[in-house]
């Protein structure tokens, strides 16, 4: 069965080839300063890729000039570097990058498909400057199969790869999780041991975290760093990708609703031109679905949050930094914002949403606690760090009761600091799972994870090759159980730095083993080096980790609802507090009765059906 797309008869798409010819023609791909001239990070953004990329300015300092010479070096057959897609619902997107292209190259490129035994053209679009990215979106795509695909800038390269099937029928769903890639490295231009690894691994998922550019003023050059890297593995399967602050040229972002940043202390909103964040993603994150309400924030940036089902896992897809608010010295200071009103919207219509899903999984840029103890070397405590979703402690606890009422684990990056924690609300042990993945190269921020009295946490004891495991609090307060941990064996940003510390710096990569039909979940620590031959005893000590779904909410029940039959099987069922107008869980249930567990006095409302709860099956009992 081949793709159920339009295909354009040749006419049309030659027709089409002259309409994009005149309206790129419209568009000036050699003009300097394309983020204005307003200010000074304006003027100097996006230098070795933008205007007369080609000339190396007399003056120019060595940094830039070695970025435009591996920018000059690459060979013209390969200026197509690298695509990245998804699938969902029926629709396709895929973003293709392009190296700056000199004037009298082509400007259009045209996405084929490889059906009945050739090349089918089936979309050309036009560069879009800055940025020098292609962005194809196909509707009414077919699932199911398997396609080549290629993306052609006329004769001058082309770029291939495969689109691959929405894999429902397999037992056990990969997703590879990774972020925080440091350009300081002696491989700044390959990444080939740990590619090869995660081909090896065959994910069917990749999901890159953010900071996958360090580069704050040159952001096409550092995103197409990232792409040849990553180019083998991302090629043939889809990616999830979302920026972070780094991405944005931020050290740490609270984007406080898309505000200007008015001073260089980074003290709220974007520092960057609109323009700019737009742009990087663009870059980034075009190839998501559809956001679930593009309605820009403030000066016109873009959002990106939304969905994805691969599987039979539906993951939603969060933004934690663009709607935060500024931090503040208080914990949990009033009207300080996390997520924001609209994620907060998202979520509890995912929640409800179970089409073509069993199990659900939250992806975003930073964990939900600050676990870290020691930033940038050993001798340097943390007092609070107001970057990670810690804070506020407010917005912190109603997004991990989001999760916990659908079950669904946590996957994240950012802190530089492999980790698994089980998240506390009301107390230890009641909220879900979560995993952050390590850097992939180490070397811009080391963390740690070392308590202050050296001592095992409090609480049930956690089998572990570890020693600092258990209960513990975070600077803000909120409860977590640490479950493993990945240190640095270097104990600050020099040493880590350093080429001889290459193989221990506890950087690498996660893997998370889903299996939707029963819950179960593992989750897996590589180092960046890891020798796939040895197994699991390659992993980082402590890992891997397996648990069920069903862990993930961890309250004790106060009482039962009476039991009912379901009207399905394999039915989603939703229970509601009248009183409060709280959904207190929803999720797919493998069975044919049901005796809701509540946890708290109030009244409740039971609902069921296939893939959203519609059908009323107890209304308003009462529990005392």
């Amino acid at each position: 069965m081949k793709p159920r797309i339009a295909m354009l008869p040749r006419l049309i798409l030659l027709m089409s080839a002259l309409l994009l010819s005149s309206l790129s023609a419209t568009v000036d791909y050699y003009a300097p300063h394309p983020f204005g001239t307003a200010d000074s990070l304006a003027l100097g953004a996006d230098e070795v890729t933008s205007g007369q990329w080609w000339i190396s300015p007399q003056d120019e300092p060595a940094r830039e000039k070695g970025f435009r010479k591996w920018i000059c070096s690459r060979p013209r057959e390969d200026v197509l570097a690298f695509a990245l897609y998804t699938q969902h619902a029926g629709v396709l997107k895929l973003t293709a990058q392009c190296f700056p292209l000199y004037p009298k190259e082509p400007k259009q490129a045209v996405l084929e498909l490889f059906q009945n035994g050739e090349w089918q053209p089936v979309q050309e679009r036009s560069v879009v400057y800055p940025g020098w990215s292609l962005h194809f979106r196909l509707d009414d795509w077919d699932s199911s199969v398997d396609v080549p695909y290629r993306v052609r800038l006329g004769k001058l390269s082309t770029f291939t790869g495969l689109i691959r099937k929405d894999p429902v029928e397999k037992e056990s769903i990969v997703l590879a999780s990774m972020s925080c890639n440091s350009p300081s490295d002696s491989t700044r231009y390959k990444r080939s041991q740990l590619v090869e690894n995660l081909i090896r691994h065959d994910p069917d998922l990749l999901f890159f975290a953010g900071d996958q550019n360090y580069i704050h003023d040159e952001p096409t050059y550092g995103w197409l760093l990232f792409g040849v890297q990553f180019s083998d593995v991302m090629k043939d399967r889809p990616t999830i990708c979302i920026t972070d602050d780094h991405d944005v040229g931020h050290p740490n972002l609270w984007g406080e609703s898309g505000k200007k940043c008015s001073d260089k202390d980074f003290h709220g909103g974007y520092l960057y031109p609109a323009s700019f964040v737009n742009m990087v993603q663009r870059q980034q994150s075009w190839s998501l679905p559809d956001a679930f309400d593009p309605t820009p924030v403030q000066q016109g940036i873009t959002v990106y949050y939304t969905d994805l089902t691969l599987g039979r896992i539906s993951f939603a897809i969060l933004e934690d930094r663009k709607f935060k608010s500024t931090w503040h010295p208080n914990a949990d200071a009033p009207g300080k914002i996390l997520l924001g009103d609209r994620q907060y919207a998202f979520l509890d219509s995912w929640s409800r949403d179970w089409t073509g899903a069993d199990l659900k999984v939250v992806l975003s840029q930073s964990p939900f606690v600050a676990h870290a103890s020691y930033s940038g070397q050993t001798s340097r405590r943390i007092v609070k760090d107001h970057d990670t979703n810690g804070w506020p402690v407010g917005g912190r606890n109603k997004a991990v009761r989001a999760l916990r009422r659908v079950r669904a684990t946590h996957i994240c990056g950012d802190q530089h600091l492999g980790a698994v924690v089980q998240h506390g609300i009301d107390g230890f042990r009641d909220g879900p799972y979560s995993f952050t993945s390590p850097a992939l190269v180490n070397t811009i921020w080391g963390r740690w994870w070392w308590p202050e009295d050296e001592q095992p946490g409090t609480g049930d004891q956690i089998a572990s090759a570890l020693t600092w495991v258990g209960d513990y609090r975070d600077n803000f307060g909120n409860p977590f159980t640490m479950i493993a941990y990945a240190n640095a064996e270097h104990l600050d940003n020099k040493e880590l730095r350093a080429q001889q510390a290459r193989t221990n710096r506890a950087d690498g990569y996660s893997l998370i083993r889903f299996t939707a039909a029963t819950g179960e979940t593992t989750f897996e620590c590589w180092p960046r080096f890891a020798d796939l031959d040895q197994g699991n005893a390659a992993q980082f000590k402590g890992w891997p980790i397996t648990f069920n779904a069903k862990e993930n909410d961890g309250r004790a029940p106060y009482a039962y609802l009476p039991a009912v039959q379901l009207p399905i099987s394999n039915a989603v069922v939703e229970v509601m507090n009248e009183d409060t107008g709280e959904l207190v869980y929803c999720y797919r249930l493998k069975s044919d009765r049901f005796k809701a567990p509540v946890f708290g006095k109030g009244c409740y409302t039971l609902r069921a059906g296939l893939d959203a709860p519609k059908a009323v099956l107890l209304s308003r009992i009462l529990i005392k």
